[in-house]
Parts: structure tokens; C-alpha cells; sequence
């Protein structure tokens, strides 16, 4: 069998391998057996508003009470507040059920350490050992010694007052705010804390039945937040993905500031009041080109890694930076958190709006976008690129026409079988021109 673990978690179609009750429980156990190895006999488990969210958080809780090993259940939660009560509540692990901006066909089971941390790929692939092992090598126990299961009444007022104390200062009255919460795991929480801040609130899409989590809606729709920033001359738009840990926010006229520029406008914040460590951000090679020169004009430090959040964070704690992700949105503020959190980013892009006294769209001009076009090719299989000779050469020919004024990326999706053909440059219709004939060399050649 094939790797459990992509850049994300476990993920895939719910009911087919690997999103099964039996592999869920399997995960369960082996993640109770490796992480709980020092004795802390808890695991916190929190899921996202998919229909199968239900299914493996059984078989998970059966899975890791059959080790001994208790579970603290939060029911529907951000990812990030998973992560974060895992630490707050000295748990020996955190499970997230989620698979995140994915239609809700997909699942997915990510693992946080006792620190709130992703576990690096040494850790999952001694999980995956585990579940694959044909000897049993998980505990058994009997009795009084099997876990137990424990119901968190008190997490989300936990978390709202967490969310809150990383910005003590900040009053949104008087301010107008669009919220798309994707219909995922932000629904209830995300308006409970804008309102809680004094903010009038346009609320999006907090209405999830199980199948229209993400559904032309959040982060991977923004249009929709748009639309309705103009429509009620909000003063920002924030939008969610379906677990919370993203956010794409949209100017009062409408544009869409991704994570590109919101990382710009916080770095730069940061650095004004001298509180940019080591004069460092850390993003991931999707990132625009126009972050590359923004952060060059201001002076700040670049580290670039491959496409994940903990990657991201990995190298945060190499270099002693503060701040780093994505693109996406996927942000990390890690003076407050150990990994993106939506609900996060957005307090942090607020606090610079009302500090620095300016629209959102005066702040996103730091920084200009170049024209990038990304096309997604469902694969089948996904065999090494490197390998494939006219695939590398299409993609040199487009690297030497566009020189120093563009760059191209062509990666497979760590959670999707989707491969990923993305290009920059100063000309849309010239990019657009690469991307499709890369795209054609990937067809012909994978299929």
C-alpha cells in the first residue's frame, strides 16, 4: 500500500481507502500507541461539518479508547483551535477530522502534537508503520483501564477569549464587516467573536448541512465576499475555508487581498514597530513574485520552502521568524499559535486597518501583484516529472522565454490527484499561452 500521510494529514474520498472506518481506527490506535509514549493519556479530537465527519470520529475514538487512552471531544471546531487546546489542555495529541477546502465528498485526519505542532514526516511514518503492521502492536487493555470519553462544553468560550488576548486593544465598532465562513467549521465561532469585538456584521454561508461545506463559497470562492462588500459597503471582507485555517480577505472596494498581501502588509507593521524578528518572513514557492520585490523594497528577509504549512513552520523555527505562510491565506503568527489560523490572520490585518488609521485598500499597495495563472490537471497516477523528458523540456523553453520576468512551477497537489501548472509574468496572455502548452505536454504524457 501506498503512503497514508501527504503534505497534509490523511486525505481522500470518504468510504474509499484511505478515508475508511477501518483505517480510521487504525490511525486512532497508532497514533494513541507513538505519540502517548510519555504517559499523557488524552487525545483532544475536533471535525469540520462534512456528513462522514461522524463516521471517523467514531471509528477514531474507538480506535484510541481501545488503547487505553482517553478523548476529549470538541464536536464541530477550527483546526486551529484543535491545535491550540491541545497545548492549553496538555493533551499528548490532537486529531482534526477535515479535509479542509476540499468539496465534501473528501475527508480528512490531521494529527497535532502535544506542542500544537503538524508532526513531521519521521513521526507519520512511524504512525503509518503502525497501522500497516501484520503482528498486533497496539495496547489491548480491559475493564477500567479502556479510555473514556469526554465531552469539551467549555472550548469554544476558550478559545474566543485566546483569540481575543493576541489583539487586547482592539474595538471594532463602528466598523462593517463581511464573514464567509465557507459552511465549515468557523460558522458559529467566527461570528461570536467579530460581534464580541463590536463589529456590525454581514455573515456568509454559516448554515452547514453536512454536503455544502466550501460549496461555492469561502476562501476558494472570494467572488461571493466581494460581491457583498460592495453591495453592503463593508469596510473588509473575510473569508473562511471549510476547518478555518485560511483566510482570503477582500479591500472596501471589492479587490481581493490574499495571503500574499496580507503577509506583506503585516511584515511590513511588524517592522516599523521593530518587532519583526530577525527581520524575517517565510513564505512557500507559490507565493507571487511581487512579494519577492515588496519585501525587498522594505528591506525584509525572504526564506522560501515547498508548499506546506509545517514546512512553513519548520523553517520559522530554524530562522527565528515570527511570521510565514502561504498564498492561500494558510498564515502563521507564531508569537501567538503553532500553525495557520484564519480567525487569527483576520484580527491581525484588523489591528494594522485601525492602528495605522487606513483603508485596507491603501495597506494592500505595498506590494503589486504580477500576473500568475495556475491550472489544475486531474491525474490518475502521478509519476516522477523529472522523469519525463518532454515535461522538462516545456518547461525549460517557457523559464527561457520568460527569463528574469516570470518563473514557472509545475508540482503535484500533496492532498488532491490534481498536478498543478503555475506561471508568472508581466503579460496575462503571454502566461496563459505557457501554462496551457505545459498543460498539453501533461496530458499527452500522463494522461
Amino acid at each position: 500500500m501506498g503512503r497514508l500521510f501527504g503534505t497534509d494529514g490523511v486525505r481522500g474520498k470518504a468510504g474509499e481507502y484511505p478515508m475508511t472506518p477501518k483505517v480510521a481506527m487504525g490511525l486512532g490506535q497508532a497514533g494513541a500507541t507513538v505519540l502517548l509514549e510519555e504517559g499523557n493519556r488524552k487525545i483532544i479530537i475536533g471535525k469540520d461539518t462534512r456528513v462522514s465527519s461522524d463516521m471517523l470520529e467514531a471509528a477514531l475514538i474507538a480506535g484510541i479508547t481501545s488503547t487505553g487512552v482517553d478523548c476529549l471531544r470538541v464536536g464541530v471546531f477550527p483546526t486551529s483551535g484543535v491545535a491550540y487546546l491541545t497545548r492549553e489542555l496538555r493533551c499528548g495529541a490532537g486529531i482534526m477530522i477535515s479535509a479542509s477546502h476540499n468539496p465534501f465528498e473528501d475527508n480528512g485526519i490531521k494529527f497535532f502534537s502535544e506542542n500544537g505542532l503538524k508532526l513531521p514526516d519521521e513521526v507519520e511514518s512511524r504512525i503509518e508503520e503502525f497501522v500497516f503492521a501484520k503482528d498486533e502492536m497496539f495496547p489491548s487493555p480491559t475493564g477500567m483501564n479502556i479510555g473514556r470519553v469526554q465531552e469539551v462544553d467549555y472550548a469554544k468560550e476558550r478559545y474566543l477569549k485566546f483569540l481575543a488576548s493576541t489583539v487586547p486593544s482592539l474595538d471594532l465598532t463602528g466598523m462593517k464587516i463581511v464573514v464567509d465562513c465557507a459552511n465549515g467549521a468557523t460558522s458559529e465561532i467566527a461570528p461570536l467573536l467579530f460581534k464580541k469585538l463590536g463589529a456590525e456584521l454581514i455573515a456568509l454561508n454559516c448554515e452547514p448541512n453536512g454536503t455544502n461545506i466550501n460549496l461555492r463559497c469561502g476562501s476558494l470562492h472570494p467572488e461571493v465576499m466581494c460581491d457583498k462588500v460592495l453591495e453592503h459597503k463593508a469596510d473588509i471582507g473575510l473569508s473562511f475555508d471549510g476547518d478555518g485555517d485560511r483566510l482570503i480577505s477582500a479591500d472596501e472596494q471589492g479587490q481581493i487581498v490574499d495571503g500574499d498581501y496580507i503577509m506583506a502588509i503585516c511584515s511590513k507593521f511588524l517592522k516599523s514597530r521593530d518587532k519583526l524578528k530577525n527581520n524575517m518572513l517565510v513564505i512557500t514557492v507559490m507565493s507571487n513574485l511581487g512579494l519577492n520585490i515588496a519585501a525587498k523594497e522594505l528591506g525584509i528577509d525572504l526564506a522560501v520552502t515547498k508548499v506546506g504549512d509545517r514546512y512553513v513552520m519548520e523553517e520559522m523555527k530554524r530562522k527565528g521568524s515570527i511570521i510565514g505562510g502561504e498564498a492561500s491565506g494558510h498564515i502563521i503568527f507564531s508569537d501567538y499559535h503553532t500553525t495557520g489560523d484564519g480567525m487569527l490572520t483576520a484580527l491581525q490585518l484588523l489591528r494594522v486597518m485601525k492602528e495605522e488609521n487606513l483603508p485596507l485598500s491603501s495597506l494592500r499597495k505595498v506590494m503589486q501583484k504580477f500576473p500568475q495563472i495556475t491550472l489544475n490537471l486531474d491525474v490518475e497516477k502521478k509519476p516522477d516529472l523529472s522523469t519525463i523528458p518532454d515535461v522538462q523540456e516545456a518547461i525549460r523553453d517557457a523559464e527561457a522565454k520568460l527569463g528574469d520576468n516570470g518563473r514557472v512551477l509545475v508540482r503535484y497537489s500533496g492532498t488532491q490527484p490534481v498536478c498543478r501548472v503555475m506561471v508568472e509574468g508581466k503579460s496575462q496572455e503571454e502566461i496563459n499561452e505557457i501554462a496551457n502548452r505545459i498543460a498539453g505536454v501533461i496530458k499527452e504524457k500522463i494522461g
